[in-house]
C-alpha cells in the first residue's frame, strides 16, 4: 500500500471493497477525548482492543495517553510491542501463558506498570501463584446485577480487597468498574457513588479508580470530579466513532464537542437482479454488523442484508459497477476484520496506512 502513497483511491491501485481511515476524523478524535480527559483531571488508557494498531497507539500516547487498556494477555502482549509503558487489562488474569510472559516482562522492566482486575479470592490466588519478584498489582473489580464480571456489592469487593491485601505475590492498586451496560444516567451515577464509597474504603495514598468511559463519559466527568483518586477513563470506541450506535450514544449529544466518524468501506456494485434490488460486493467479513448493519453514505438507499460477502440493498437507478460508500457501526468490530487500512485526506488521497495485529 505505500506505493500507493499521494494516489486516489479511485485510479484503480487498490481492489474493493476497501476500508479507509480519514486522518483529519481520526486526529480530531484523539486530540478531542484527550482535551477532555485534561479538562476534567481525568486520565485516559484508551482500550487498544477496539483497534490494535501500533500507528493509533502510538498517536494516543503522542497525546498524553495514561496507558493502555487490553482484554486479553495476547492483546497486552501486542500494546507492549506498541511503546506502552502501562497496561491495564481490564479482566482477570487466569490463562498460564500469559501469567509467565506477564511476570517475565515486569521481571525485566522495573519501570513496566501492569494492573489486572480481580474479583474473587480464587482470581488473586491465580495471579499470587504465578507471581514472580515483581507483585501483580490489581484493581478490584465492582460489577452490577446482570453485567458482566465483578463484585456484586461492596461488602464482597470489601472483603476481595481485604484477601488481596493480605496475599503475597499481589498488591492492591485499586477499583475497577464498567458502567456502559447500564440503562440510564441515574443508575450510572448511582453505580459511580458505589465506586467512590469503595475507593473510600481503601487505605491507600493514590489508589487508582478505573471505569469504561466511552458512553457516560459526560457524568464520570462530573461526579468523580472530586474523588481522592486517580481516575482514569478506558474509552475506546472514540477514536474513529461511527456512524451508527455510538453516533446515536456519544456523550457528546449531550455536552458540547464532537467526535467525527473516521471509517467508511467502499464496494461496487456487482448486481441488479431485481428492480429495485442490488447486490453490493461488501459482506459480514468486510463490515461490522453486530451493533447495526452498515449506513450508506448515499440517499435513497436502504441495507437490508448482509452475508458473508454480499450485501443486498434496495435503492433504484443503480447499475454494476457503481461504487457505493458505507459508513459502519461499531468500529470495536471494524478494524478486525483488516489487516492494513489506507488512511486518506478530504480528497480521498492516500496519505498514510493503518495497520492492525489482532
Amino acid at each position: 500500500m505505500r506505493e500507493a502513497i499521494g494516489r486516489s483511491i479511485f485510479d484503480g491501485g487498490l481492489p474493493f471493497p476497501v476500508m479507509v481511515v480519514h486522518r483529519e476524523a481520526l486526529e480530531h478524535n484523539i486530540a478531542t477525548m484527550a482535551a477532555f480527559a485534561r479538562d476534567h483531571g481525568l486520565e485516559l488508557a484508551p482500550h487498544a482492543k477496539t483497534h490494535m494498531s501500533p500507528e493509533i497507539a502510538a498517536r494516543q500516547l503522542e497525546a498524553g495517553a495514561w496507558g493502555l487498556t487490553v482484554a486479553t494477555t495476547r492483546q497486552a502482549m501486542a500494546a507492549r510491542s506498541f511503546g506502552a509503558a502501562r497496561i491495564v487489562v481490564a479482566n482477570q488474569f487466569v490463562d498460564p501463558a500469559g501469567l509467565a510472559w506477564a511476570t517475565a516482562e515486569l521481571a525485566g522492566d522495573p519501570g513496566f506498570d501492569l494492573l489486572s482486575f480481580a474479583d474473587s479470592a480464587a482470581g488473586v490466588d491465580i495471579l499470587a501463584k504465578h507471581a514472580g519478584p515483581r507483585p501483580f498489582r490489581v484493581l478490584v473489580e465492582l460489577g452490577h446485577h446482570g453485567g458482566r464480571a465483578g463484585c456484586r456489592s461492596l461488602e464482597e469487593l470489601l472483603e476481595v480487597v481485604r484477601y488481596v491485601q493480605e496475599s503475597p505475590g499481589v498488591e492492591l492498586a485499586g477499583i475497577a468498574g464498567y458502567e456502559g451496560g447500564l440503562p440510564g444516567a441515574d443508575e450510572v451515577r448511582a453505580y459511580l457513588r458505589l465506586l467512590q464509597d469503595a475507593v473510600e474504603h481503601l487505605r491507600l495514598r493514590q489508589p487508582i479508580l478505573t471505569v469504561g468511559g466511552s458512553q457516560w463519559f459526560d457524568v464520570i466527568g462530573r461526579e468523580l470530579a472530586a474523588t481522592k483518586a486517580t481516575v482514569v477513563l478506558r474509552s475506546g470506541a472514540y477514536v474513529t466513532h461511527d456512524d451508527g450506535y455510538y453516533r446515536e450514544r456519544t456523550p457528546f449529544n449531550r455536552v458540547e464537542g464532537e467526535l467525527r466518524p473516521a471509517l467508511e468501506v467502499w464496494a461496487h456494485v456487482l448486481s441488479t437482479p431485481e428492480p429495485g434490488l442490488a447486490v453490493v460486493g461488501m459482506g459480514k467479513r468486510d463490515a461490522p454488523y453486530d451493533e447495526g448493519l452498515p449506513v450508506p453514505k448515499r440517499g435513497g438507499v436502504t441495507v437490508m442484508r448482509m452475508q458473508d460477502q454480499h450485501t443486498v440493498v434496495q435503492a433504484d437507478g443503480l447499475r454494476p459497477g457503481d461504487l457505493l460508500a458505507f459508513g459502519i457501526s461499531h468500529p470495536c468490530t471494524a478494524f478486525d476484520k483488516w489487516r492494513a487500512l489506507p488512511v486518506v485526506d478530504r480528497d480521498y488521497r492516500i496519505v498514510g496506512e493503518i495497520t492492525t495485529l489482532f
